[in-house]
């Protein structure tokens, strides 16, 4: 029965466009799905020009049956995870597919054959090369629009992964919350009595050139941040040079806040990024000649942000300097009229990043998960 289904490997420039491409024609009539720029997304295939792949292997590959394409999967071994992490695990990714559980079978069979021939221990996903790629499959929310930074999915994929024997690893949340929300009578005078007692200043950024010489710091604390997490995996030197390329030139450097102690090292940052969904959804895949305008337009007028990544030294955790970031983030959103704030999913575990956001009421509105099934 499933030889009707083929794989074959995407190897070559022609046929990872393939793989990229194939989500454009199974969410065509989906207004909620947000596509990807398409070259953006081969450059992160590509060997060559994507840092992750010094310290990782990875293969793509198509599922076939009647030779039309109905599927597609990234199989990932991290080896600094695996080796130096000692967590042996295979990943997996960029897993999309009609709704025909052959297909999804020999797709993720294929994961756990390599993830065998490798020794490894259990598989694991959707999960992408790192922490700072996306996660999870959709499992609540499917009514709600996506973002750049999310995978998007139909209701039945849950289905096939626990029809394939596959349990929860791990949960995460997204929450949303009106920036009215963020009253400033909560953290106006904790952010004052906070930056005297810690010896602590804001810096805020007008100009992109201003935040890249502070950029590997905030890479660090990064890690220094979510190094107990059990889903993280450091960013290298390698990566930082990568993302700061990729990334900070794209984010408005007004939406960038660092904090820093009385010797200017930094303890604390945050980065908020407007909402490109719907200038996404009207580029259709192409930065030219039009989807370039529509971002632009995006960058500059959106009234809805994403918080995509808050750093907090763990010595200065639980001490009120959430106070001095959200100070800075009310005067920004004033000036904007920003009027809805999303966050990135997370961890369900993270105990701590919920306490952070207690106080503005959030909702969450998506819950998405990653699968795992042991290999032995």
């Amino acid at each position: 029965m499933y030889r009707m289904v083929t794989l074959k490997e995407a190897t070559t420039r022609i046929e990872l466009k393939k793989f990229v491409k194939f989500p454009f024609s199974l969410y065509k009539n989906s207004p909620f799905w947000v596509p990807p720029i398409i070259n953006d997304e081969l450059e992160s295939f590509d060997r060559e020009k994507n840092p992750a792949f010094k310290n990782a292997d990875a293969w793509f590959f198509l599922a076939y049956k009647n030779n039309e394409l109905l599927g597609r999967i990234v199989a990932i071994i991290n080896w600094l995870e695996v080796k130096e992490q000692k967590i042996r695990k295979i990943r997996f990714g960029w897993f999309d597919f009609v709704d025909d559980p052959e297909v999804s079978k020999v797709l993720l069979n294929k994961v756990s054959e390599l993830g065998k021939q490798h020794e490894l221990d259990y598989m694991e996903g959707p999960v992408g090369f790192s922490n700072l790629d996306k996660v999870g499959v959709l499992t609540e929310g499917f009514e709600h629009i996506g973002t750049m930074i999310t995978w998007y999915n139909y209701p039945y994929y849950q289905s096939h992964y626990e029809g394939m024997g596959l349990v929860k690893e791990k949960e995460y949340m997204e929450n949303k919350f009106p920036a009215a929300n963020a009253d400033p009578a909560l953290f106006t005078k904790l952010n004052d009595l906070v930056k005297r007692r810690y010896g602590l200043r804001e810096i805020n950024f007008t100009k992109t050139k201003e935040v890249l010489p502070m950029a590997d710091q905030m890479f660090d604390l990064f890690n220094e941040t979510y190094s107990k997490l059990s889903s993280f995996v450091p960013i290298t030197e390698v990566q930082k040079a990568y993302f700061k390329k990729k990334y900070i030139s794209f984010i408005n450097p007004e939406y960038i806040k660092f904090i820093v102690d009385k010797d200017d090292k930094l303890i604390a940052f945050a980065i908020v990024m407007p909402s490109f969904s719907e200038a996404l959804q009207k580029a259709k895949g192409h930065l030219f000649p039009f989807g370039i305008f529509h971002l632009l337009s995006a960058k500059k007028n959106s009234k809805d942000v994403i918080f995509y990544l808050i750093g907090i030294h763990p010595d200065y955790q639980n001490k009120g300097v959430t106070a001095v970031i959200f100070n800075e983030y009310h005067k920004t959103f004033t000036e904007k009229k920003i009027e809805m704030c999303y966050r990135t999913p997370e961890l369900e575990e993270n105990v701590a990043i919920r306490q952070m956001w207690k106080h503005f009421d959030p909702v969450i509105y998506k819950r998405r998960r990653t699968y795992r099934k042991n290999l032995k």
